[in-house]
């Protein structure tokens, strides 16, 4: 079983009895199509611009767990109104194990392609700097997703 943000997202969601907001959900029924269709057919320019209305509209709630997808904090505006709502953790796992929890999974549109792995490091590469700015990073590629929870309410002791 992977650790996908879902997965520790719905987890610590139930852990914490709060609600949990996938972002990349949320997106989908705003557009009513997937992420992969939204990219294919409208571009990633315009699936940032529904993702920063998304984030702007979750991060005025209170009291919830968000999923987001792994761009979302690379725009500055997304990441400062993410941290003014609260912890952001970054989760992060090795491009090898990336690989094997993404395998058969249409809904990456940035992984899709030849050399999926290369992708994943150049991804991970570009995006290292805005990874940087969570206020805690876990890194789970060893972990399953009740030890990633575990790991986070000790860490931010919820």
């Amino acid at each position: 079983m992977g650790t996908g943000k879902s997965e520790v997202g719905k987890l610590l969601a139930q852990r914490l009895q709060r609600e949990f907001v996938d972002t990349d959900t949320v997106i989908e029924q705003a557009a009513g199509q997937t992420i992969a269709r939204i990219f294919a057919e409208k571009g990633e320019l315009y699936f940032r611009e529904l993702e920063k209305r998304v984030i702007r509209q979750v991060c005025d709630k209170q009291g919830i767990v968000i999923a987001t997808g792994g761009g979302t904090i690379v725009n500055v505006d997304n990441a400062t109104c993410l941290k003014e709502s609260g912890t952001v953790i970054c989760l992060t796992a090795t491009p090898e194990t990336i690989i094997q929890r993404v395998q058969g999974n249409n809904d990456r549109p940035l992984l899709q392609g030849e050399e999926p792995l290369t992708k994943i490091q150049s991804l991970l590469a570009t995006r290292a700097e805005a990874y940087a700015r969570a206020d805690i990073t876990i890194e789970t590629s060893a972990l399953n997703p009740s030890e990633v929870v575990e790991h986070i309410l000790t860490v931010v002791n919820l």
